[in-house]
């Protein structure tokens, strides 16, 4: 059975850093984009960052450019996204996506409609 299993959560100071990983499993990574969203509550996911299939070519949303950087392991079948100069609004539950288009490419990744499978949330707490 597919899975995507979220870990890396916690809390931390303003302008402290976390990782987040992604653990994929029971279906066929390599070949999708993949990408993280984040959650507030009563609010719709947004889009964070995004990586398509091959790894070349990343997106951010506006907040997260400069202080986020996604990456994926097609060995190990992870996808990690490093957040750091965190600030209270990066407080939210976390989740990662697989694209639903195969060979995801750059324009694919950057559409939160895009993407159709997800785990089940990390909590970030950023404290003031």
């Amino acid at each position: 059975q597919e899975q995507l299993q979220e870990s890396g959560g916690g809390v931390v100071q303003a302008g402290g850093s976390l990782r987040l990983s992604c653990q994929a499993s029971g279906g066929i990574f390599s070949n999708y984009g993949f990408g993280w969203f984040r959650q507030y509550p009563g609010k719709d996911r947004e889009l964070v960052a995004g990586i398509t299939w091959t790894g070349y070519v990343t997106y951010y949303s506006d907040s997260a450019k400069g202080r986020f950087t996604i990456s994926r392991d097609n060995d190990e079948n992870t996808v990690t996204l490093r957040m750091n100069s965190l600030k209270p609004e990066d407080t939210a539950v976390y989740y990662c996506a697989r694209n639903s288009q195969l060979q995801s490419g750059s324009r694919a990744i950057r559409n939160p409609d895009n993407y159709n499978f997800w785990g089940q949330g990390t909590q970030v707490t950023v404290s003031s």
